[in-house]
C-alpha cells in the first residue's frame, strides 16, 4: 500500500516559502532552530546505530518538552546496551529502562514489533537507510507494522536513520492541527493527514530550493547545512514557530493568517499587547 503523493498547488508552495521567511526571522524562533540543528537533543547524532536512531525516535512519543534531559538519559543508556541487547531483555527489564518517561508497555511493544519489521526488511532485501529506499512506501509499511507507531512516528524513525538532512519533513499532530490552518491547507481526516503534510512541505522547499537556502544566509543563521540541503532547517523552522506562536497562540499572531502576510505583529494581531 502507498498514499498517492498529491501536487503541491503553486498557492500552497507560496504560502509555506511566505511563512518560514517571516517564521525564519524571529529571533526566538532562531535561537531555537540553532540550538537543535546540528545536534539535536531529541535524536542524537552520537546514535550510530540506525536501529536505536529508529527505536529513539519512538520511544520520544508522549515525552513533554520539560522532559527531554530525562528522555535523553533513557536514550543514552538503551544506545550504550545495543539494540541487540535491548530486544533480548526481559519485559521487566526494559520496564525498568524506559519507566522514567512512562507508558513502558506501549514502548515495549514499539521496540518488539520494530525489530520484527526490521527483520523482516531484511528477509526483503529492504536497507531503509539506502538512498534508494522508496521513503513513501516505507513510512506506510513501518505505520501499519510497527504497533504504537503511526505515520508521524514513522517518518521520524525513518529521518532518524537516513540523518538530518535526508530530505524528510516529519508533520507532528501541532503541524497537523494549527500549523495547516494558518498556511491555509486543507487536509483530509485521520492519521494520512500528516502524510499530506508532508509531501506538501516537502515539494514546497523542492520547488524553490534555492530562495528558502537565501533565508538560511540571509538571516545569518550559525547552522551547517550540506549544499542544497534545507529540508531539515525548514522543518525546525516551523516546529519552532509552531510551538511558539501557534500552541498560545502568541498575543501577537495575526488573526487573518494566512491572507495577511505578516503573520505577526501586524494590525490584525490576537490582541493587543
Amino acid at each position: 500500500m502507498t498514499i498517492e503523493r498529491v501536487k503541491a498547488t503553486p498557492l500552497e508552495v507560496r504560502r509555506v516559502h511566505r511563512l518560514v521567511a517571516r517564521a525564519a526571522g524571529l529571533p526566538d524562533v532562531q535561537a531555537e532552530v540553532e540550538a537543535n540543528h546540528d545536534e539535536n537533543r531529541w535524536w542524537p547524532t552520537s546514535i550510530s546505530d540506525p536501529r536505536v536512531r529508529m527505536l529513539a525516535a519512538g520511544w520520544s512519543t508522549r515525552v513533554s518538552y520539560r522532559m527531554v534531559e530525562t528522555y535523553a538519559r533513557v536514550i543514552t543508556s538503551a544506545d550504550a546496551q545495543g539494540f541487540d541487547s535491548l530486544v533480548a531483555a526481559s519485559d521487566a527489564e526494559l520496564a525498568s529502562l524506559v519507566r522514567p518517561i512512562g507508558l513502558p508497555q506501549t514502548r515495549i511493544d514499539y521496540l518488539r514489533s520494530l525489530a520484527e519489521l526490521l527483520r523482516g526488511w531484511e528477509k526483503e532485501g529492504t536497507d531503509p537507510t539506502a538512498e534508494s529506499a522508496e521513503c513513501d512506501a516505507l513510512v506506510v509499511d513501518f505505520a501499519a507494522r510497527v504497533r504504537g507507531a503511526s505515520y508521524k512516528v514513522a517518518q521520524c524513525a525513518l529521518l532518524t536513520a537516513r540523518g538530518y538532512h535526508c530530505g524528510i519533513i516529519p508533520v507532528d499532530s501541532g503541524m497537523v492541527t494549527r500549523l495547516a490552518p494558518a498556511l491555509g491547507v486543507a487536509l483530509p481526516s485521520g492519521a494520512v493527514a500528516h502524510e499530506r503534510m508532508r509531501h506538501i512541505l516537502e515539494a514546497a522547499v523542492h520547488a524553490r530550493s534555492a530562495e528558502f537556502r537565501s533565508l538560511v544566509t540571509d538571516n545569518e543563521y550559525q547552522v551547517t547545512i550540506p549544499e542544497g540541503v534545507v529540508t531539515w532547517w525548514v522543518h525546525l523552522v516551523l516546529i519552532y514557530f509552531k510551538r511558539l506562536y501557534l500552541n498560545g497562540p502568541a498575543p501577537q499572531l495575526c488573526r487573518r493568517r494566512p491572507v495577511c502576510s505578516k503573520v505577526v505583529d501586524c494590525a490584525h494581531r490576537t490582541r493587543r499587547a
